[in-house]
């Protein structure tokens, strides 16, 4: 590999010899058509593999199996050590239950379906014009799917070795983005790299960055209102398009959140002691390098940075001996530990942070950004559900109380399945899943979204109250109508009168002279059915005595409805 090496004398910037970066990229998958054969998104994934764009072979993303095999021989100590760091309801929802596979009753499989792509070895970044490539190996590039749930996750790892840590907090913060936010005067990206391209086997260039393309970004928002991607990403995800792109594809996503990528960040740095608060916060704040002798933001502005975003657990400077200093610093959207690259149990990648940082704390934040993610998702399709009722239209109506239903059903299923407080009893496992859940506010997010369903749910059980006393009234109506009429026919047909040997005529008039004086009756019983209801309540009321329920009859006859 092409690894770009940088030495420093000991008064220099401090290095970092071991430089680590995970891209966690929530995206929105757009439903599946009802009629589509295919149920899930990763299996339409499947059918689309050597189906690519505009011809070419698709990308060869491969489902991963099972990291627990049958033969507890292969069975690797990380995985055990990372198996026990979740608590049961944890360890469930990311491996699922081998008891599934005999038959007997459990969870079953995990949810999540992992697919990975292997053709891309290294990325090599130019982070602004004219500067000498870092090239970076990635470990792996993977695509998360969750069953029930219109999210897919891309996990991008990349590593490289002694960066300076300029270099690298300028890396952290140009890297992982998904467009441009504007363009500087010579046409470059603003604050993006000058130039990334995927390398694939022997260094070959398999895709190159374009966010100095300003025509195919504005004309994206102009046409589409929907930003583009830049091309290295878009190659990334094939054969995923974005839901506007041309031509359309099956398989379509769309961006939940800011364009710059969520990460995770490791650095193993030679002395860590050297770093100065300015580095910290730009480390965790993903500012600049443009000047290390200063903050980047004003001292009032950062008084808090401390308590708010760092971890200090492991972190005392002025300690020495066996003491191993780690800072790890949490803002939601990044996630960087930094710890001396000369401490073995910082740097060991089976037993020390480094396997930890990769694996446990990697799922904790894989949890925390797929739950903000899901709920963003279900917020966003609540809005789509909502614009598409129109009240006077009555199959609108309908298919919004259809989709309702469904809705409330996926919130549930989530609630139950993905949903959950508390995934480790392991104090900084615990503490960093806390931290990360209170910096994407989730319970505020999850609060709010089960109440937007349960106003809508309420909506429509008053919707059905109401059409079911419309329905009341009109059979109210007819009842009336038929008493009339039965009443007026089955005088005649009475065994008191002998009205089936009377003339015709006389027949029709006893029947008109009941019909009015039924109809009569009827008109005074409405016109007093309100004293007759509480007439009626006070004779059923056990309580109430001969006087007070001749009081009410005589309401019944001098209330104010008799004027």
């Amino acid at each position: 590999m092409a690894q770009t090496t940088v030495t420093a004398a000991e008064s220099g910037p401090p290095i970092v010899r071991q430089f680590r970066q995970i891209l966690i990229w929530p995206l929105q998958l757009m439903p599946l058509k009802e009629d589509a054969k295919v149920r899930t998104h990763w299996e339409l994934l499947e059918t689309l593999q050597g189906a690519g764009a505009n011809g070419a072979a698709a990308p060869l993303w491969q489902a991963l199996t099972d990291e627990f095999p049958d033969d507890p021989a292969a069975f690797q100590e990380r995985h055990y050590r990372e198996f026990v760091t979740f608590l049961p309801h944890a360890q469930r929802f990311l491996y699922g239950e081998r008891a599934a596979r005999t038959g007997r009753l459990s969870y079953g499989d995990s949810p999540i379906k992992i697919y990975r792509r292997d053709d891309i070895r290294e990325v090599r970044v130019t982070l602004t014009a004219g500067a000498v490539p870092l090239t970076l190996q990635i470990a792996h590039v993977d695509l998360y799917f969750f069953f029930d749930v219109d999210v897919v996750m891309l996990v991008f790892e990349m590593h490289g070795n002694d960066i300076p840590l300029v270099a690298a907090q300028d890396l952290i913060h140009r890297f992982g983005r998904a467009y441009p936010s504007g363009w500087g005067a010579g046409g470059e990206g603003t604050n993006c790299p000058a130039k990334v391209e995927w390398l694939g086997a022997e260094g070959r260039v398999l895709a190159a960055s374009d966010y100095e393309d300003r025509a195919k970004f504005t004309a994206s928002v102009c046409r589409s209102i929907a930003p583009a991607i830049a091309a290295h990403w878009e190659f990334l995800l094939e054969p995923l398009r974005l839901n506007h792109a041309e031509p359309a594809g099956p398989l379509r996503y769309r961006q939940l959140e800011h364009y710059r990528m969520p990460m995770m960040v490791y650095l193993a740095v030679d002395a860590p002691s050297r770093l100065t608060r300015a580095d910290y916060v730009r480390l965790g704040l993903v500012v600049p390098a443009f000047n290390r002798t200063g903050l980047p933001y004003s001292e009032s502005f950062l008084r808090d940075f401390e308590t708010r975003y760092c971890y200090d657990r492991y972190h005392d400077p002025a300690r020495s001996g066996d003491w191993v200093d780690t800072r790890i610093i949490c803002t939601g959207h990044t996630l960087v530990a930094i710890g001396d690259a000369g401490q073995s149990v910082y740097t060991d990648p089976d037993r020390g942070f480094l396997a930890q940082f990769r694996h446990q704390i990697f799922l904790v934040g894989l949890i925390a950004h797929f739950h903000r993610a899901a709920l963003l998702m279900m917020a966003d399709r609540l809005v789509s559900i909502i614009t598409r009722l129109d009240i006077h239209m009555p199959e609108t109506v309908r298919a919004f109380r259809r989709d309702i239903r469904e809705m409330q059903e996926v919130f549930l299923r989530f609630s139950h399945r993905y949903w959950f407080s508390e995934v480790s009893d392991q104090a900084m496992v615990r503490d960093l899943f806390r931290l990360w859940s209170e910096h994407l506010t989730l319970k505020s997010l999850y609060a709010g979204l089960r109440d937007e369903i349960g106003d809508m749910s309420h909506y429509l059980d008053s919707d059905m109250l109401r059409r079911q006393s419309a329905t009341i009234v009109r059979l109210t109506v007819v009842t009336m109508l038929s008493i009339l009429g039965t009443v007026s026919t089955g005088f005649l047909g009475m065994n008191l009168f002998a009205m089936a040997d009377q003339p015709t005529a006389f027949q029709l008039s006893v029947f008109f002279l009941v019909l009015t004086s039924t109809t009569l009756l009827t008109y005074v019983v409405l016109r007093r059915s309100q004293p007759l209801s509480e007439f009626l309540d006070v004779v059923s009321d056990t309580r109430a005595g001969l006087g007070r329920q001749f009081a009410a009859l005589l309401a019944v006859f001098w209330s104010k409805q008799m004027k």
